[in-house]
C-alpha cells in the first residue's frame, strides 16, 4: 500500500492528504485564533470509499488536540457527523453558548 502524507498548509487554510504524488483528500477551514471552522472536507471522486476523508478529519483533529489552544467548529456536514462517530474526541468541540 502507498504511504499517506498529511501536510498542514496554513497559508492555503487547508489541510491535505495526498497517497503517493495523488492529491486524495482536502480539509478546509478559517482559524480566528480561538476557534478552528472546518468548513469542507472532500476527497477527490475517483479516490471515493477509502476512508481518506475520515483519515483527514483525525489526522486534523490530532494535530489541534496536541497545540491545546484551540477548539473546533465543525461547520461541515462530514466533520460532525465523524465527531459524533467519535465522542472520545469530543474534548476539543467549541462549546455552544
Amino acid at each position: 500500500m502507498t504511504e499517506l502524507t498529511f501536510t498542514h498548509e496554513a497559508d492555503a487554510s487547508r489541510y491535505t492528504l495526498h497517497r503517493g504524488t495523488d492529491l486524495v483528500s482536502v480539509l478546509d477551514y478559517r482559524d480566528d485564533g480561538r476557534t478552528v471552522a472546518m468548513t469542507r472536507a472532500y476527497t477527490v471522486p475517483t479516490f471515493r470509499g477509502h476512508g481518506y476523508a475520515g483519515e483527514i478529519v483525525d489526522r486534523a483533529v490530532a494535530e489541534i488536540e496536541r497545540s491545546g489552544d484551540r477548539q473546533v467548529s465543525p461547520v461541515c456536514w462530514y466533520v460532525a457527523d465523524w465527531f459524533a462517530a467519535h465522542p472520545s474526541r469530543g474534548a476539543v468541540l467549541q462549546q455552544r453558548a
